[in-house]
């Protein structure tokens, strides 16, 4: 008889369908059957001996609320009978609010009789919160901006685990070396069993960043050259693409997308995909112009628009992109597709816009000495400096940062403009609020806004907490302009001013956007003596647009 191994995870949700992913022990139908007669089923596709299945989910009304329950060949497998949980339950879209919840960064959370090395856990913490406080508003949507694995800092269980199938001294030790090992990260994570309720009811977003794959993945093209050399990379790109695809980005996708997708076609239609997603990673690591993962996801008057920030990079010193441009151009595309239908556009790239001052003009300065601008020494040095301390944003692509300014400003400005243009990213381990700032002939319409949350559940040391602080001030600001001069590299066409933070901690932003008013709200997890964490709210403000609504101008 067929067992759910993982999930079930609510992954797409609208006004009248969603879907389920799970993963189960072997060849079945699977099943979601809700109340009413909404509900569907598939059969399990295979990947690298693992069987899995995305079940459309349709019949769903808007604005309701509907318990559903697992089925593998007819058999009810979830949820289970002693669940402390509640039901897993859809919930479809009223028209009323959007509520955006958003983090990144998230090591895995050890069995809970452990002692927790990094503090409570956000997305623990939340679902604790749902499950217990009557009434507790619940997110409509889950945007998880990367790090959803550790591919390269792996748990003492995981390491346990690797040594029982190769030797921890192979190449490449402790860190996951191909797609079963990938597999084992996803069931270590989602199996904590806060979090598997919580993605089993709250629809989620995903895109990648670098830990999914490895620290600092496609920092430049002399590391690229590098990484190619070892014997271990390929097995570790291939497994760490394949498995991203399977575990995370099927279920960003609508039902419609995935009626045309050609993958996911071919993969339904063998016995065994393996190959055919294997060709398709190899691909997207020596093509990356020819697979696209970013997406874009519409809630009523909200657009949110993932941006792949890792995988579609151009490395080449002399044309350097932090997006190709075929990848530049979806983009733009996506953002100005009837523009009049949302009132919030929400951006999201796991790495932040907008840094501190002088890790912004320390990237540029970087990025100028590495393309040869004070000559090949200081491009050697440049690039030592590069990898060492992780010179890798969007100021690390000069041009790439300022045409998502441009975009930006373009979008949030006219008579069609939304109310509030938000970049959500995480990445850099704290959170905060900063404010570009153009010439008030070219100030946008709309609010914009940089809003950083991370991590999920991860740590920071103190220095780079004191370098973060620094990084803001008067005096860094000022080294930061040395550093430019210094590297003949132009300053930012923009400037920007944190408006909140930074802030440390296990934490989570939440959006919460009705009409074209949004409210923001940030969340941290806070251990409580004799009691259970709680999140607890550190900061919450009103983000108004600069003009009124275009039917009152």
């Amino acid at each position: 008889m067929a067992a759910l191994r993982l999930g079930p995870l609510l992954r797409y949700v609208d006004d009248s369908s969603a879907t389920v992913w799970v993963e189960t022990s072997r060849p079945c139908t699977a099943e979601v059957r809700c109340a009413k007669g909404a509900g569907g089923e598939t059969r399990t596709f295979q990947i690298g001996g693992h069987h899995y299945a995305l079940v459309p989910v349709t019949g769903l009304a808007p604005g309701t609320e509907s318990a559903y329950e697992v089925l593998l060949d007819g058999t009810p497998v979830w949820p289970p009978d002693d669940s402390r949980f509640p039901p897993p339950a859809i919930r479809t879209p009223d028209g009323d609010s959007v509520k955006v919840a958003f983090g990144s960064c998230r090591w895995a959370a050890p069995p809970g009789d452990e002692k927790d090395p990094v503090g409570p856990d956000a997305l623990d913490t939340l679902a604790a919160r749902l499950v217990s406080a009557d009434g507790a508003e619940r997110p409509d949507v889950l945007l998880l901006l990367g790090d959803q694995v550790y591919a390269d800092e792996t748990s003492e269980a995981t390491r346990r685990w690797i040594a029982g199938r190769r030797g921890l001294d192979e190449l490449p030790g402790t860190q996951v070396a191909d797609y079963e090992e990938y597999t084992h990260l996803y069931r270590e994570s989602w199996l904590d069993p806060e979090i598997r309720w919580l993605l089993s009811t709250v629809p989620s977003c995903m895109i990648f960043d670098d830990h999914d794959i490895i620290d600092d993945w496609n920092t430049s093209d002399a590391w690229l050259a590098d990484i190619r050399k070892t014997s271990w990379w390929r097995e570790r790109i291939l497994g760490g693409l394949m498995s991203y695809w399977v575990h995370q980005h099927l279920g960003n996708l609508s039902p419609a997308e995935l009626a045309t997708d050609p993958l996911y076609a071919a993969v339904r239609e063998t016995p065994d995909g393996t190959d055919i997603l294997r060709a398709h990673a190899a691909r997207s690591d020596t093509d990356p112009s020819s697979v696209r993962w970013s997406y874009r996801r519409d809630f009523g008057r909200v657009r949110v628009v993932m941006v792949d920030s890792r995988a579609a990079r151009v490395l080449e010193e002399d044309d350097r992109s932090m997006l190709d441009s075929g990848e530049t151009e979806w983009l733009r595309e996506q953002v100005w597709d009837h523009r009049e239908t949302y009132d919030h556009l929400l951006i999201g790239t796991s790495l932040p816009w907008l840094l501190p001052h002088l890790i912004h003009d320390a990237e540029t300065w970087n990025a100028a000495l590495c393309r040869g601008e004070r000559g090949a020494r200081w491009a050697r040095i440049g690039e030592r400096v590069r990898r060492g301390a992780d010179l890798e944003h969007w100021a690390a692509f000069p041009e790439s940062f300022e045409e998502l300014g441009r975009l930006v400003a373009e979008a949030g400005t006219g008579a069609q403009a939304p109310a509030t243009v938000c970049v959500l990213s995480g990445d850099v381990h704290h959170a905060y609020v900063a404010e570009p700032q153009w010439p008030a002939d070219a100030t946008p319409d709309a609010r914009v806004l940089q809003l950083t949350c991370s991590p999920v559940h991860n740590s920071i040391p103190l220095t780079m907490r004191l370098g973060f602080r620094f990084g803001w001030s008067g005096l860094g600001r000022a080294i930061g302009r040395r550093l430019l001069r210094h590297g003949r590299a132009a300053g930012p066409a923009v400037d920007w001013r944190r408006t909140g933070g930074p802030w440390f901690g296990n934490q989570l932003m939440t959006l919460t956007m009705r009409g074209r008013e949004a409210t923001l709200r940030l969340e941290q997890a806070q251990a409580v003596r004799g009691g259970s964490p709680r999140l607890t709210t550190v900061e919450e403000s009103l983000l108004t647009p600069r003009q009124p609504p275009p039917h009152t101008r």
